[in-house]
Order: C-alpha cells, then sequence, then structure tokens
C-alpha cells in the first residue's frame, strides 16, 4: 500500500498523483552523488498504527537495508526496504467466504521506498523515465500461504482495504496505483504437507483481477503438472483480455538482492510512549463497527458488512439515520441498493453522492411516516438526484408524492375491492395470507388517487379477520 503522506519517505519531494513526467523528483530521488536520505516520521507512524489494527508485534528497533537490482527506473541501482528487522510482525487478518471464516496469518509489514516507472511508446523508439514515483512510501504487507481460494484472496484484499482506509494510512485509490497486489499461487496433491514452487502474479490493481488472475494461474499450473510437468519459479503478469498469465521474468530468492544494512540511516528506535500514543489515536476498525451496527441497530450480517466495507459509507449511514433513528434496516436498505445503484451509474464514490446522507435519512422518514409510499420514495431519490439544491418537501409537492389518508375514501374503494373478489376472501380464510397482498394492489390500482399502501393494508385485514 502507498501510504497517505505528502512528502515521500527519505525525501521532502511532493507524493501528489497525476504531476507532469518528472516534476516531484528530487536530488535525493534522482540519487545525485553526496545526497542522504531523511526517514519520514509520519510514515513510521502509519506503519506502527497499521501493526496495531492488525494485532501485530511493533519491533522497538527496525533496521532499513538495500535491496540491490538493476533497473532503468531505479536510479541508485538499490531500493531502501527492510528485510531481517521489519517494523511490524505478524497479525491477523479474518476473511469470510460462504459463511466461513478463515484467518489469514501476516508473516510481516515493512517500510520501503517505490522505484519510478518506465513510459513506452510516449516518445517513438525511446523508452521514458518518470521518477515521480521514486521513493514514494510504501508499507508492503506480506501473508502466511494461509489463502486457499481466488474468492478467499479477494476478501482478505477487501479487508485489507477496508483497514488501511479507515486508518486513513492510505487513500486505497487501486486506479492510480496506492494499493497493489502481488499475488503467489503454488499447488499441492491432497493429503502433501510441502508447499508447491511458486509463482508470482505482478502488480494486480483491482480485487476482480485479483480473483481472476489467481483462478487463471491455477489452471495453468495444474494443467502443467497434470501433463507431468514442472512448475517454473517466475514472475508473471496476468492478462485480464485473454484471462490467461504470461511469464515476466525469472523469480528471484532474497540473496539474489545481495541486501545488507543501509549505511547511511541508523537504525529506527521506537520507545514505548511513541507507540502508545499511535495506540491511543486507533479509531473504530471495520470489524468492530460491524459488530456494533448488528447489536446497536439490528442489521443482519450482509447489510452490516456492506455498510462498513467503506469508511465513509459507514459515516454516510450514521449520518442519514440520525434524520430517521427507528428505521436503521430501511437505511441500509436504500444505501445498499437503491444509491448504490446511482453511485455505479454515474461512477462516484459515495462520499461525493448528489443526495446527502441526510435528505436520503429524511426520505426513508417520509416513507416510514406513510407520506409517501416506497415507489414514491425511489422517484423522490431521482428528483433529489436531480435538483440536489430542493428540499426533501419542496420535491414532494413538486412531484406530487404526497399520500392520500382519507380513511372515507380508502374503505369504500377497499370494500368495493372485497365485493369484486370472493374467491380471494375465501383463499385467505382458507390459510393463504399472501394473497392480502394481491387484494392491496388491487385497491392501489382502482384508485386514482396516491393511497397509503400500510392503511389499505390495515384496513383489509381488519375487514377480513372480523
Amino acid at each position: 500500500i502507498q501510504l497517505a503522506t505528502k512528502s515521500k519517505i527519505f525525501s521532502g519531494a511532493s507524493t501528489k498523483f497525476g504531476a507532469e513526467p518528472n516534476a516531484h523528483a528530487c536530488l535525493i530521488d534522482v540519487a545525485l552523488p553526496g545526497i542522504l536520505p531523511v526517514c519520514n516520521l509520519e510514515a513510521v507512524q502509519m506503519a506502527v498504527k497499521f501493526g496495531l489494527a492488525v494485532g501485530a508485534s511493533i519491533n522497538r528497533k527496525s533496521v532499513f537495508a538495500r535491496k540491490n537490482y538493476f533497473y532503468p527506473d531505479l536510479p541508485k541501482g538499490y531500493q531502501i526496504s527492510q528485510l531481517d528487522l521489519p517494523i511490524v510482525v505478524g497479525g491477523l487478518i479474518d476473511t469470510q467466504v460462504n459463511g466461513t471464516s478463515r484467518s489469514v496469518r501476516l508473516t510481516r509489514a515493512h517500510l520501503e521506498e517505490d522505484a519510478g516507472k518506465s513510459l513506452h511508446g510516449e516518445i517513438e523508439g525511446f523508452t521514458g523515465i518518470d521518477l515521480n514515483r521514486a521513493g514514494t512510501p510504501l508499507l508492503e504487507i506480506v501473508s502466511e500461504p494461509d489463502i486457499r481460494s481466488p474468492e478467499q484472496a479477494g476478501d482478505y484484499m477487501r479487508k485489507l482495504h477496508a483497514i488501511v482506509t479507515y486508518l486513513k494510512i492510505c487513500d486505497g485509490n487501486m486506479q492510480e496505483g496506492s494499493m497493489r497486489c502481488d499475488a503467489n499461487v503454488s499447488l499441492r496433491k491432497p493429503g502433501d504437507t510441502e508447499l508447491g514452487t511458486r509463482t508470482e502474479l505482478k502488480n494486480i490493481n483491482s480485487f476482480r483481477f485479483v480473483e481472476k488472475g489467481i483462478e487463471a494461474e491455477i489452471r495453468r499450473q495444474a494443467e502443467v503438472l497434470e501433463n507431468g510437468g514442472t512448475i517454473k519459479q517466475e514472475t508473471r503478469q496476468f492478462d485480464p483480455q485473454s484471462n490467461k498469465t504470461r511469464p515476466m521474468r525469472g523469480k528471484e530468492d532474497a540473496q539474489d538482492y545481495r541486501y545488507f544494512p543501509d549505511p547511511d540511516l541508523p537504525p529506527l528506535v521506537l520507545p514505548d510512549e511513541f507507540i502508545e500514543s499511535i495506540r491511543q489515536e486507533l479509531p473504530e476498525l471495520p470489524d468492530s463497527k460491524k459488530n456494533r451496527f448488528m447489536q446497536q441497530y439490528g442489521l443482519n450480517e450482509n447489510d452490516s458488512s456492506q455498510i462498513v466495507q467503506s469508511f465513509s459509507t459507514a459515516e454516510f449511514f450514521e449520518a442519514a439515520l440520525a434524520e430517521a433513528p427507528s428505521q436503521p434496516k430501511s437505511v441500509a436498505n436504500w444505501i445498499n441498493v437503491e444509491l448504490t445503484s446511482y453511485l455505479n451509474r454515474h461512477g462516484l464514490a459515495i462520499e461525493n453522492s448528489l443526495v446527502s446522507p441526510q435528505k436520503l435519512g429524511q426520505l426513508v422518514d417520509r416513507i416510514s411516516k406513510g407520506i409517501i409510499s416506497g415507489n414514491g420514495g425511489k422517484l423522490l431519490l431521482e428528483g433529489l438526484w436531480n435538483k440536489p439544491e430542493m428540499t426533501i418537501d419542496e420535491l414532494i409537492v413538486e412531484l406530487g408524492l404526497e399520500l392520500d389518508s382519507n380513511s372515507d375514501t380508502a374503505n369504500n374503494l377497499v370494500d368495493q375491492v372485497l365485493r369484486d373478489h370472493p374467491g380471494q376472501i375465501e383463499q385467505y380464510h382458507s390459510g393463504n395470507k399472501k394473497i392480502l397482498g394481491y387484494l392491496v394492489g388491487q385497491v392501489l390500482k382502482s384508485s386514482t388517487e396516491k393511497l397509503d399502501p400500510k392503511l389499505i393494508n390495515e384496513l383489509l385485514r381488519q375487514k377480513l379477520d372480523n
């Protein structure tokens, strides 16, 4: 994950996305002779925050090392990372697939700098080098081989995404490379204790492609092994167009990088009070929030899981609920279904919704009070989206959505429908209570007014049960 600092991990250059090539590359980033790196304290704080959030141990002393390899967009000829003494050790991420819970153990999380980027095809006959990303602070999170399916890998990634965005240590924008996944895949026969030779799928930038890439690599490895072949340890790339993986290069082991402690950076020593001060700042995390929403608001697990997957959605939910405090399930449903549909259609995140949480809560409140119907609520949501400057009650009037609560009109229509449907009355008295919904529909259909379905339902029950 890319840490959400404003400057790089060892220099003061900006980490802002989208600048002209090499606009955010300073003397340290381009590795001019005599330059000296200085560690970014905020990046250290963010790494510690992550470690505490996942129940890991924080090393009071960690060491930066040089990871040596040659690549055109790595000006120094080495990457500053951590090997033997990373800042975070251990931790757990809980995953859930098809109702089955499994914990994934974390091996470590270590601080390192990003490399630059090679640009192919920008200038004909040349490869360009953009060093804007060089030195961007990363936290590399490494898991134990506890993941058993592509679906579990996807859930693991979503859980990590939720945690780091709740902690506000990463913006989680996968399109901009703020979170990337290297997925290691190996196969073994049932009963075997040794893991098979692994391949690494490099730089996957979406949850869906993580799952699809792993599926494709499982298929490829299975075919090789079943035909008597052997798996070569290598780095591969997933191609979404062909739904296949293809080789990039041989996969190095740690010794190939010739790690050694960076002589320009002293060991990172963290006092206990520094770590404890960060512990006190930890927010309510997704799993805790999910359990609270289930206990406090009576949401089911599926609705609660959807709401807490994004910090912004959880905030939106509680802000909307303040306008309709007795309707938590309805508020959750309107967010998860109707509002999400609008957001997806317009390619917007919930924090950019044209309908505010207050107005969505007021919409649910008006439905619960019988002022408008559920279908009227859908029309109202469309109106709120297209005319965000209007109040909810102004739109109800403009769109003519207010229900007629005249019980005399409703009574007469109910009596008429009951006279016209003796067969359905007989079915109701024989135990088919679902027929009530049909009768409600007939009353509403026969009316030129917008009658309250709840009122019709109550009147029908009274007359049928007496």
